[in-house]
């Protein structure tokens, strides 16, 4: 295990707009502060989702496949994600198994030592890397007598944390609540609130009847609340669905900024549009869409927009309640794939991707691969980068550097419009000209005396409003 845990990445946001800067002041002053409340369980029969108040943890993984450096990254990814979610991270361990211990998650001796490392360190958390089963959740905790959560659960809370928007609050809410509902459980016959059957049962005169458990009122009211969710996102939905097919009927071509999570896809946004969005070198800093407007040289109008990071393992529940959000990316023209060139395992981020978009039916998507973080990585690392992915544009999104490259890539990798034709455009119809550059491609200009000769590439809606000073057709 690689010691110490800490957060040794360098910061890499630029100087943020002032937009960005409130946002992040906002953000910070909503940290947990550890000492506040105490986690540490009397009762450990309760292991329901709660709202995590995380001090000191301690990180726990299995290694059942690959190679000791991937299980470290793992590891120390969850370190990471754990003092995004403003823990103190105090340890990690580590057990080689074929497979996770269908009792308690790690095997029995290595269950003794992460006991002995909570009461030698002062630790009131245990996180496992990976998602555990109710019944593995129960069993820890009642071994190791503190609160036991998982990967999934630390990745619902950051993402409650840093939700603004009333979709990704709502998004959020729902995915809570979806891996919230198979661990339910009651706490026994204090728990029951259920009457009925036959004279001199459990409710007396008075209290007979069909009844209901507190655990199943729970499950019931749940479910309510998942239905309703599901109806408000649908609403929501709806006014991106019709930005979206406003740009369809314009032919504005999309661009979508996907990868790993502090990749620095918002920081890209930012050096390729002015967008001013919040930047921060943490995970998950980003999830709510941004989309702006840039143009190509010509004059061409296209959207960027930035997404939601994605992670190894990111928690299925996240992936259906965020899918109306990563539609965006569905619906794109192409996908500028951020990669972190400064990450040990920069191809296992760029496959955990390439895994959410298959998932989101992105795969088909015309790809643009740009490397970022230039200026973080070494001689040697670069040229292994450069053999992976010879086709990519480097970057520094922080310096600038690469940024003209990658705006003159984006523009060769956008689609053509489909109609090639000259016009000639009366000088009084200067509202026509500027939508051929904004819409179409200008390929030569010529003034006359009657007006404005433009050859041009344009969409087919275009093209018909443009019918009649057409002077040649391709």
């Amino acid at each position: 295990m690689r010691e110490p845990y800490e957060n040794t990445r360098e910061d890499f946001s630029s100087d943020a707009p002032s937009t960005g800067e409130l946002d992040l002041e906002a953000r910070q002053a909503l940290r947990r502060v550890a000492g506040v409340a105490s986690t540490e369980l009397e009762d450990v029969t309760d292991a329901e989702y709660r709202r995590l108040r995380l001090e000191r943890v301690v990180l726990v993984g299995v290694w059942t496949e690959g190679s000791i450096e991937d299980a470290e990254n793992s590891l120390d990814e969850l370190a990471q994600l754990a003092e995004t979610a403003g823990s103190e991270v105090v340890d990690g361990l580590i057990q080689r198994r074929s497979k996770p211990d269908a009792g308690t998650f790690i095997g029995s001796g290595k269950v003794k030592e992460l006991k002995d490392t909570i009461e030698a360190l002062g630790a009131d958390t245990v996180i496992a890397d990976g998602e555990l089963t109710p019944g593995q959740l129960i069993a820890l905790e009642k071994a190791v007598n503190v609160k036991v959560i998982d990967r999934t659960a630390l990745i619902l809370d950051i993402f409650a944390q840093h939700a603004k928007s009333a979709e990704g609050k709502a998004q959020v809410e729902l995915a809570q609540l979806q891996y919230l509902l198979p661990r339910l459980r009651g706490w026994g016959e204090a728990m029951s609130r259920q009457a009925g059957g036959r004279a001199g049962s459990n409710g007396g005169v008075g209290l007979r009847g069909p009844g209901e458990t507190k655990l199943e009122t729970d499950r019931r009211r749940i479910r309510a609340k998942v239905a309703k969710l599901r109806r408000e996102l649908a609403k929501l939905t709806v006014t991106r669905e019709t930005k979206r097919d406003s740009r369809a009927r314009n032919r504005v071509p999309g661009v979508a900024i996907a990868g790993y999570t502090n990749a620095g896809k918002s920081s890209l946004l930012n050096a390729l549009t002015g967008a001013g969005i919040l930047v921060q070198d943490a995970l998950f800093a980003t999830l709510d869409t941004s989309t702006r407007r840039s143009r190509t040289s010509e004059g061409r109008e296209y959207t960027v927009t930035d997404t939601v990071g994605f992670v190894r393992h990111l928690p299925h529940q996240l992936v259906e309640a965020f899918r109306s959000t990563l539609e965006e990316v569905a619906e794109s023209d192409l996908i500028v794939h951020v990669i972190d060139g400064s990450h040990p395992d920069p191809l296992g981020q760029a496959e955990a991707v390439r895994e959410v978009l298959a998932q989101v039916g992105a795969e088909e998507i015309p790809e643009l691969v740009v490397v970022n973080k230039l200026d973080l990585v070494d001689p040697d690392t670069m040229l292994q980068l450069r053999s992976d992915w010879p086709d990519a544009v480097f970057v520094s999104a922080r310096s600038g550097e690469g940024i003209d490259k990658l705006r003159d890539a984006i523009e060769r990798a956008l689609p053509q419009p489909d109609t090639t034709l000259t016009v000639c455009i009366p000088y009084v119809r200067g509202d026509l000209v500027s939508r051929l550059r904004s819409r179409g491609e200008v390929l030569s200009t010529e003034h006359r005396g009657d007006g404005t000769v433009i050859t041009a590439r344009v969409d087919d809606a275009l093209a018909g409003e443009l019918r009649a000073f057409v002077l040649e057709t391709n």
